[in-house]
């Protein structure tokens, strides 16, 4: 959670792939497929709307900042968001599991990517490893802290 946001290179990114609402891992998809040097990452989003609001969620990355192609679709205020990776694939390993997932399960939509079976459960319905249990809980105490503070502040 290092790395910030660069709000102009998201707009960019998120016009030259055609950034479709409620699409952000498909959006992230083809970002990363049409952005060099950058990788595919999944995790959670605690952003904030009329109250704050925790969403699974993908972007792209690169070594010093997020992209997010799904930023028009999100907030007006970009710096009210924070970003919990749970996992990231390179291009080429990303287009082998999307291709291999198409062959294996055609009516199923490839992403999100959730790892190796068997999943772990957690929560009610969300799929995934240790990392993505890891990544939750980490964005479920900024989302309690974020929620408390604007009970307390109102």
């Amino acid at each position: 959670m290092d790395k910030l946001l660069d709000e102009a290179g998201s707009l960019e990114i998120a016009t030259q792939v055609g950034s479709k609402a409620k699409k952000p891992f498909d959006n992230a998809y083809k970002a990363v497929l049409v952005t060099e040097g950058a990788i595919y990452a999944q995790g959670f989003l605690v952003i904030k709307r009329k109250s704050y609001q925790l969403l699974e969620h993908a972007w792209i990355e690169t070594d010093s900042k997020i992209l997010d192609p799904n930023l028009p679709h999100l907030t007006k205020e970009p710096y009210q968001m924070w970003y919990f990776t749970a996992q990231t694939f390179t291009v080429k390993k990303l287009k082998r599991i999307v291709e291999e997932s198409k062959e294996d399960y055609p009516e199923d939509d490839p992403l999100p990517i959730y790892g190796d079976a068997p999943y772990e459960y957690y929560g009610e319905v969300m799929l995934g490893g240790k990392e993505y249990l890891s990544a939750y809980e980490l964005a479920a105490a900024k989302y309690e802290e974020l929620n408390q503070s604007n009970v307390e502040n109102n």
